[in-house]
């Protein structure tokens, strides 16, 4: 029985890892996309911060209800519109993030390249 619940705290603590692990790699890749994307600004770094927890908030709810991954590079044009969706709609949920919707297009593109490049699995 203690193994059993070894492997449960073990588990719980890897899927908080895995948590962490893609906001930090999300914040990244957001904070590469916003530097190369013009029309992309991000204030400062707490709202990085808050924009990486929404996106993979926003992320995870469009998987869960859809299954559709929003990734630009590999669910093809859906995964790309998705992804540009997603980063444009953030802008309503964080202060001091702006991005038009061009630029949403463009950072789509640039937030895949640098994604596809970061390593490690971000899945949950």
């Amino acid at each position: 029985m203690s193994e059993m619940q070894s492997n449960n705290v073990k588990s719980g603590t890897s899927t908080v890892w895995q948590i962490i692990g893609r906001l930090v790699a999300a914040a990244v890749v957001l904070a590469i996309t916003a530097f190369f994307t013009p029309g992309f600004t991000i204030n400062n770094f707490w709202t990085l911060v808050i924009a990486a927890v929404v996106l993979t908030i926003i992320d995870y709810l469009v998987i869960k209800f859809t299954g559709l991954h929003a990734s630009p590079f590999g669910k093809g044009f859906v995964g790309f519109a998705l992804a540009a969706i997603i980063l444009y709609v953030t802008q309503f949920f964080v202060a001091g993030y702006t991005i038009s919707w061009m630029a949403a297009i463009i950072g789509a593109l640039i937030y895949g390249v640098v994604d596809y490049f970061i390593p490690g699995n971000q899945q949950m």
